[in-house]
């Protein structure tokens, strides 16, 4: 009985196909369907030809680079993006729609800076963890979210899913201002200062002294992360550390932005969320800077221009954008004591 019902099926379902191609022929034509398939096979083509590639892997010596490629196959893999939609730009646009948020709940810390300001610290403890239950040793990850993200982007959430599976606790460094704080002193952040971020990093530490650091930055934060590295070098107490879609030069990242597809579709949005969180903190700010002269910027780079350099103190915007640059401090990085 159960081999009838499934070739009944089977024979239901080539009938359809067949009726479904004949309206299909029918309504169209036999040489638009032939358009379609020609063209849907050399999408397909052109698909695994040049968009699905294998990852170039890079490192500082030969017992390292063949660590990786034992121990996190992943960089060696060939990589097949959403098939409807690899084009980088069109996946950042559509993320916030079709990704699902995992439900995570954060214990929110304030940490007091040296300045007199306050850094919000979001914890997930992950006390229930199987694979490491004591808290004291517990592996800790620390989030570092990009431009204006926090800890409640998704895919900062993502990443906190992912630490929860491997029995990890995650503590997520929110700039100053972003994430719904006080801004106790009139200043926010910077991919080139790195002072607020030594300060969690040595609070987490005290916090957790028995505990591994980790660390992974995203987009600013992975800026902001590396030239961390870069200054401390091998003092620092990070015992791993990722850094993904950093902008390693930030003249050529801010003139692809101002490239007119690239201004319309990231850079104006942008600014604006910049702009935004100083309006939220005017009443702070507005003591030190010309907030009126802000407002009106139309790009990061002049955003940046009018608040960012001269908040810091830089003599002139490319001062900062040298600074802010990874790839001036890569040779800095002391490369972290790893065993196989």
């Amino acid at each position: 009985m159960i081999s009838l019902d499934f070739n009944l099926n089977v024979l239901t379902r080539d009938l359809s196909l067949y009726l479904e191609n004949q309206v299909k022929v029918g309504l169209f034509g036999s040489g638009v369907l032939s358009l379609v398939l020609g063209f849907s096979a050399a999408y397909a083509y052109y698909y695994l030809i040049s968009v699905a590639k294998k990852p170039q892997l890079i490192s500082g010596g030969k017992k390292f680079y063949q660590f990786l490629r034992d121990q996190c196959p992943v960089v060696s893999e060939t990589y097949y993006p959403t098939f409807w939609c690899w084009e980088s730009r069109i996946q950042t646009l559509l993320r916030p729609f079709v990704t699902a948020k995992p439900g995570v709940s954060y214990r929110n810390e304030l940490i007091r800076a040296a300045d007199g300001g306050q850094i919000s610290l979001d914890w997930f403890d992950n006390d229930d963890s199987a694979s490491h239950p004591n808290s004291a040793t517990r592996p800790t990850v620390l989030l570092l979210p990009g431009l204006t993200g926090t800890s409640r982007e998704s895919y900062i959430l993502h990443m906190v899913q992912q630490s929860r599976e491997l029995g990890y606790r995650c503590a997520v460094f929110n700039n100053r201002g972003v994430s719904g704080e006080t801004l106790l002193t009139p200043r926010t952040y910077c991919a080139a200062n790195t002072e607020d971020l030594e300060a969690v990093i040595e609070h987490i530490q005290r916090t957790n002294e028995d505990a591994p650091l980790m660390a992974a930055g995203v987009s600013m934060g992975g800026m902001m992360l590396a030239n961390y590295l870069g200054k401390k070098g091998r003092e620092t107490c990070l015992k791993g550390v990722v850094v993904f879609s950093a902008g390693w030069d930030v003249f050529a990242c801010t003139a692809s932005l101002e490239k007119p597809l690239d201004r319309f579709l990231f850079n104006s949005y942008l600014t604006s969320c910049l702009q935004a969180g100083v309006d939220r903190h005017k009443s702070v700010l507005e003591k030190s800077y010309d907030i009126d002269h802000v407002m009106k910027a139309k790009t990061i780079r002049e955003f940046d221009e009018r608040f960012t350099s001269i908040m810091f103190g830089y003599p002139t915007n490319d001062d900062y954008y040298h600074d802010a640059s990874p790839i001036h401090k890569l040779k800095s990085v002391q490369p972290f004591q790893w065993r196989q």
